[in-house]
Parts: structure tokens; C-alpha cells; sequence
């Protein structure tokens, strides 16, 4: 790959804070002018998301409270990876089962990206899981959520009403809608 005019070079690595889920660090870099400047980010180890469809093509999603926003939310299961080097499939699989109880036959690798590049190295991978047998959940001690299903029409309108205002949630969706259900379509 073609080395980038816009190149910034890390002159120092520094760590302000190291939390239990995220870093945050503050690097000295110099600019393609030469100049130096600083960089505030956070230092994520990355996430996964999966878009369960059950075997009449509704949707599963969680509900939860997300503190940040002060809001409760609708998603699509998703998790933070354990570290940079965590099987990711495993973690797909792990998610799937602790949010929303089900197990999946068949799990698919749909695209990655990042969430929010400007403040975080975070990326984000989406995955398809179909031929969902349900089970029980086993969510983490500081999760309570609930399991909603929508067909992807209504999860869609929910969108353009603004009741869905999760990224990953959105992109997952688009993407379903955009290419998997036509590509059904063609076969």
C-alpha cells in the first residue's frame, strides 16, 4: 500500500489512564509539516457485533440502559474483545449466548469499521448468525438487557424515526437490508 502524503509519526507514547475496558492516551506526533502536535485518543482493544436472524427472518436485538447517553437502548448483541488477540469467532459465539440465550449454526463475517476514528483506534466487527437455537442468557453482572425481535421493515422505520440511534445497530441493519437480502434474493 501507497505511503500516505498525510502521515502523522508518533514521537511519544503516552498513557494518562488505564481503565479495566479502554486506555486513554495523549501522543506527542509530528504533522506532515513537520510541526508537532498532540493527539487525545482512546486506546480500545476492539469489539464485535452480531445480527442474529431466526428461521422466520425476524431479528434479535437487546435492550439495555447505556449510562453514557442516559438512555435505554435497542442493539444488536455486541462485546468488547478480551484483548488485541482474542478468537473473535469465540467471542461472536459468547456474545450471542450471554445476551440473548441463542446459539447460532452458522455464523458470517459481514464488513468492520471503525465507530469513531477521530478520538478512538476502536474497530468494530459485525457478524450474521442464523439457524438460532434459543437457550438461556447468560449476561455479565452489570448487564441487564432484554431480547426483542423485529422483523427488519419495522427495525428500518425505527431508524428513520429515530428510535434506533446505535451505529452499530444501524450499519448492521443497512448492510442486512443493502446486500445479504438481495443476495438471497438472487439465488
Amino acid at each position: 500500500m501507497k505511503k500516505s502524503r498525510f502521515l502523522e509519526k508518533r514521537l511519544k507514547k503516552n498513557l494518562v489512564y488505564e481503565g479495566k475496558s479502554v486506555n486513554f492516551r495523549v501522543d506527542d506526533i509530528q504533522l506532515p509539516n513537520s510541526k508537532r502536535a498532540v493527539r487525545e485518543f482512546m486506546d480500545h482493544p476492539g469489539a464485535v457485533a452480531v445480527l442474529p436472524v431466526d428461521q422466520d427472518g425476524r431479528l434479535v436485538f437487546v435492550s439495555q440502559y447505556r449510562y453514557p447517553v442516559g438512555k435505554e437502548t435497542l442493539e444488536v448483541p455486541a462485546g468488547k474483545l478480551n484483548g488485541k488477540n482474542d478468537d473473535l469467532l469465540l467471542r461472536v459465539r459468547a456474545e450471542l449466548r450471554e445476551e440473548t440465550g441463542y446459539t447460532a449454526a452458522k455464523i458470517e463475517h459481514l464488513l468492520d469499521f471503525w465507530p469513531t476514528p477521530a478520538f478512538s483506534n476502536e474497530i468494530l466487527r459485525i457478524y450474521l448468525a442464523t439457524g438460532l437455537k434459543p437457550g438461556k442468557k447468560q449476561p455479565d453482572e452489570d448487564e441487564f438487557l432484554a431480547t426483542r425481535k423485529l422483523r427488519p421493515e419495522e427495525a428500518l422505520r425505527m431508524v428513520r424515526k429515530g428510535r434506533i440511534k446505535d451505529s452499530k445497530t444501524i450499519i448492521a441493519l443497512f448492510y442486512y437490508e443493502l446486500f445479504i437480502k438481495q443476495r438471497k434474493n438472487r439465488f
